[in-house]
């Protein structure tokens, strides 16, 4: 008898889309449970353990029930679970727009490029810039995104050098600079984009500004 396919899943939830390109737009979210980063300014920290296992086909019937057509995978870290990679190319074959939020930290090339990867390349002051896998560069089409979360004027100048090192504009659709909140005002960053003429888009999180942050938004 064939083993059912499970993931370790903290929630299942339709919102509105809090960041990245399709910012405002409905979206269906599996979280799934587990990341092996500790970012400073964290904010998903109830997603680092616990959680429910899940089948693939009880998770594909679930987004399914909310009659939407985007989906966002994302965590902790989605792809610290292996079967991650089967649940996006399930999505991706039941014709949803599928994104997935990871964190830089690991391998992207197994991720099925019909989604759009949502690749968080971490700055100093998150303290986990070592974390990087830069392999992931080469591996990025022109469906993906990059996103850089800023906590200092030393870690915009450090996103702001690995845009031009990497020539990231060339090889995204989108490159994201979020002022980490409660932390660098969005006034300020904005202002440093205009300054510097970036190509790159100041992104604030909706969620937050909408729902506090609150789980299940």
């Amino acid at each position: 008898m064939a083993v059912a396919t499970t993931l370790r899943i903290t929630e299942i939830f339709h919102s509105l889309q809090g960041e990245a390109r399709t910012v405002g737009l409905p979206t269906v979210f599996v979280r799934l449970t587990g990341c092996p980063l500790r970012c400073v300014y964290c904010d998903t920290a109830y997603a680092f353990s616990g959680g429910e296992l899940t089948t693939l086909d009880d998770i594909l019937e679930r987004v399914a029930g909310f009659s939407c057509t985007r989906v966002c995978v994302t965590g902790g870290e989605p792809l610290a679970q292996p079967e991650c990679l089967s649940l996006l190319t399930a999505l991706c074959d039941r014709g949803y727009d599928v994104s997935l939020e990871t964190s830089g930290a690991m391998p992207i090339a197994g991720a099925d490029t019909r989604v759009s990867r949502v690749l968080d390349l971490k700055t100093p002051d998150s303290g986990e810039c070592h974390r990087n896998d830069w392999s992931n560069i080469e591996q990025l089409t022109p469906h993906d995104q990059i996103k850089f979360v800023v906590c200092s004027r030393t870690d915009y100048e450090w996103a702001r050098f690995k845009l031009d090192e990497f020539k990231l504009p060339t090889r995204v659709s989108d490159v994201l600079f979020s002022p980490s909140y409660g932390v660098v005002e969005p006034a300020e960053l904005a202002q440093w984009l205009l300054d510097d003429r970036l190509a790159a888009r100041l992104q604030l999180q909706l969620h937050k500004l909408l729902w506090n942050d609150a789980p299940g938004h």
